[in-house]
């Protein structure tokens, strides 16, 4: 899940239909007006990026006459805890947010439109990574365009590594150096969290995926659960011991992508796992500095769980609102110089312009001007990110398991449980998540 990227609270809105476009593909779309909803329209806590957003919808709306959009107004905009349900409600948008982990749910459940026909409204679509392409295809139909392709690193906070006597410019590379690191940014005094860590929400689970295929440990093997191991059980007893130990993660047990976004914010957490556009979130909607921030490898550097999320289009979609959702996928998502990838823009707001984010159209024609856009336009001194450029190189993707989303709900149990609990029994968390995910991936 991404919570790039992620992952994105959304709130129950019905599609928006015009008269003339409420049918289905019979529909041609060429006698009226249609309208469309949309999400994932940026939070009233970064005025400039929401400012941007509202004006790429007056533009493109300029550029297709007849053609109105309307944003689903709230941050996040996927939140798994209802996803499924207003999915199942038909209370999505007519184009919305999907994490990786939710593609072949959602599109088994022909919960999003084929979209094979018309993929060629999103002009650089065939420059989009084959294996994200590969994602969102099913029995040769497309469901949706990939817009996000990340792997997970060590994000920290320059500003602490310095004041903490750390060297910004040598982030840890093992957990032991993150320990050790995370108690020197603990002991500068009351409020200090040296290491954030996520205990609810499914979040905690799904960090407990990248930290134990950091370690070279598995989630699922051969349809079973495989994360009873020693590498699980060192994610536990680690995290365990700063808390309890070395007092290093704070008192209050995260729940929600949001919350440590928040923390991260506010200067007094030193580090957390999670892909370069953490950097861009904790900038841009917690009011970070942007200056303070650097992401480096994953620790142990074994492998890296690697995402992303894809747009797709509400089945109930008439043949204008179809033509039309393809039509801002392409401008907001996948043209250079315009909508998200425009980086003049971003620079002049302030935004952290120059974090190696989201790889998705690989070293295409697309993928390589993108980069130079991007390179030309930073803001923020690429040597920052260095580190994660050289470790990306090296270290091998992990996809998320099967059902991941049910799996890291069983194990936000183990990791609120060591953070809340000194006497908290790994063995028996782990043995106890191993029979409940074991009966999840029984499940058809």
């Amino acid at each position: 899940m991404k919570p790039r990227n992620l992952a994105i609270l959304l709130t129950s809105t019905s599609l928006v239909l015009t008269a003339t476009a409420c049918g289905g593909d019979s529909d041609s779309g060429d006698k009226g007006d249609v309208t469309i909803t949309v999400a994932c329209q940026p939070a009233k806590t970064a005025p400039k990026t929401r400012k941007a957003w509202d004006d790429d919808v007056a533009a493109f709306e300029k550029a297709h006459p007849g053609v109105k959009v309307k944003s689903t107004d709230q941050q996040p905009c996927f939140d798994p805890k209802t996803f499924a349900a207003k999915l199942a409600g038909g209370q999505m948008e007519t184009v919305f947010v999907v994490p990786v982990t939710n593609y072949a749910d959602v599109i088994s459940k022909k919960q999003a439109k084929d979209i094979s026909g018309v993929t060629d409204l999103v002009k650089n679509y065939g420059d989009i990574k084959q294996e994200a392409r590969d994602m969102v295809t099913e029995g040769g139909k497309v469901y949706g365009v990939p817009n996000v392709n990340y792997s997970v690193g060590l994000v920290y906070n320059r500003a602490l590594f310095k004041e903490a006597g750390l060297d910004p410019e040598a982030p840890p590379k093992t957990w032991d150096e993150v320990r050790d690191a995370a108690k020197k940014i603990a002991d500068l005094g009351d409020g200090y969290v040296g290491y954030g860590e996520y205990g609810g929400g499914n979040t905690g689970g799904w960090h407990f995926a990248q930290s134990i295929f950091s370690r070279g440990g598995e989630m699922v093997t051969d349809g079973k659960a495989a994360f009873n191991s020693p590498e699980g059980k060192a994610v536990l007893q680690t995290l365990h011991d700063m808390r309890w130990e070395d007092n290093s993660t704070g008192s209050k047990v995260l729940i929600g992508w949001e919350s440590l976004m928040q923390a991260m914010g506010a200067g007094k957490t030193g580090m957390m796992l999670g892909a370069p556009d953490v950097v861009t979130d904790v900038v841009q909607k917690f009011q970070g500095k942007v200056e303070d921030y650097g992401i480096t490898g994953i620790p142990e550097g074994k492998a890296s769980l690697t995402g992303g999320e894809a747009y797709m289009v509400n089945p109930k979609a008439s043949a204008a609102e179809t033509k039309a959702a393809m039509q801002w996928i392409d401008f907001q998502f996948n043209t250079p110089g315009k909508g998200r990838h425009d980086y003049a823009r971003g620079k002049a707001n302030g935004d952290p312009v120059g974090v190696p984010n989201n790889d998705y159209m690989g070293d295409s024609p697309t993928g390589k001007e993108i980069i130079k856009l991007r390179t030309d336009n930073a803001r923020l001194p690429v040597g920052n990110y260095q580190t994660y450029v050289d470790a990306s190189t090296s270290v091998a993707p992990k996809l998320e398991p099967p059902k991941a989303q049910e799996l890291y709900a069983v194990l936000d149990v183990a990791m609120s449980a060591v953070l809340t609990r000194e006497n908290a029994d790994i063995d028996k968390l782990l043995a106890d998540a191993e029979t409940k995910a074991n009966a999840i991936l029984a499940k058809s």
